[in-house]
């Protein structure tokens, strides 16, 4: 049995040999560098990773290397599953701690640092298929409505309200519209959205969006330039995501909304409401910048009532 981790063997957090760590930084610049992942995304998989290889130390009473990794079997696998269940870890990050473990282990196997079978065959936990929590048509007007009665200064209050109905009315992300510089203003017709692993899409502009951020823009006190942010803080900086989250928690108590309605559910109702409108799959997907029709199909349970309807009215069959 090898004694207690060295320091040089916790470097970056991680518990494992030095060879294993050198293998981790040449994966974190690959998904970076090719793959092209978003931070956010890539702090995720070094998570996992992290925790993965802590366990592994704590399996089998010291650090791994690469022949400790490639001799994993089935029944190690299912001890680090059974150790997250222990720590009542939901199903959907099990899950997602898998799909980064199998493709870091392929990663290895790919550069001809470890080969490992067992990790190929372990099944991936059942997670329970979630659906969009969207707000209603008339709870998501009104917190566009009434966000700027939260500010008592006007210019935060005209770009909360920029904020909101750009979520709600392009069906951005929060992150993805708080990396726009302010070159992007004034906002035309059309706007070119850069979202996940840096993939861009264009998204249309209806003139309440771009009416609201010029607004904001022109009682904002803050000149960051061309290349600086869109949504600026109180003291001039890029808007923290935390300060809109708060806003919303503060409108849920305001007009007793549910929990679900965060920053995110304005891009939930987005597609919602396009889809309830009639608007098709496959555009609401380049919309919403998914890269599966499958992420975007989970809408049509969110408003199987209206899918019906418009069936019954535009099916030929329907009509005889």
């Amino acid at each position: 049995m090898r004694a207690e981790a060295s320091s040089n063997e916790r470097v970056g957090g991680l518990i494992a040999e030095p060879a294993v760590i050198s293998a981790v930084t040449a994966w974190r610049s690959w998904l970076a560098g090719e793959r092209r992942v978003s931070a956010h995304t890539l702090a995720a998989y070094e998570f996992d990773l992290a925790a993965f290889l802590a366990f592994v130390s704590r399996h089998l009473g010291y650090p791994p290397g690469l022949p400790e990794l490639e001799r994993l079997g089935s029944a190690d696998f299912r001890s680090y599953l059974a150790d997250r269940a222990a720590q009542g870890l939901a199903r959907s990050s099990t899950a997602r701690a898998l799909s980064t473990l199998r493709g870091f282990f392929r990663f290895l196997d790919r550069r001809g640092l470890a080969q490992n079978a067992a990790i190929n065959a372990l099944r991936t936990p059942r997670v329970p298929k979630s659906v969009p929590k969207a707000l209603s048509e008339a709870e998501a007007l009104e917190a566009v409505d009434s966000v700027a009665d939260l500010s008592d200064e006007p210019w935060i209050a005209d770009r909360d309200v920029a904020v909101l109905v750009l979520l709600y009315g392009c069906g951005l992300r929060i992150g993805e519209a708080l990396v726009l510089k302010r070159r992007v203003a004034p906002l035309g017709e059309t706007l070119v959205v850069t979202g996940k692993g840096n993939k861009q899409r264009v998204v249309p502009v209806l003139p309440v969006v771009a009416e609201a951020v010029a607004s904001y823009l022109r009682s904002c006190p803050y000149d960051p330039g061309a290349d600086g942010p869109l949504f600026v803080g109180a003291r001039g900086g890029a808007l923290n995501p935390g300060v809109v989250q708060r806003q919303m928690r503060r409108l849920r108590a305001l007009l007793g909304l549910p929990e679900t309605a965060t920053p995110h559910a304005l891009r939930h109702s987005f597609a919602t409401h396009l889809l309830g409108g009639g608007g098709d799959l496959r555009t609401i997907q380049e919309l919403l910048g998914h890269a599966s029709l499958s992420t975007t199909q989970r809408y049509t349970e969110v408003d199987s009532t209206r899918l019906a309807a418009v069936h019954r009215a535009a099916h030929p069959r329907a009509r005889r």
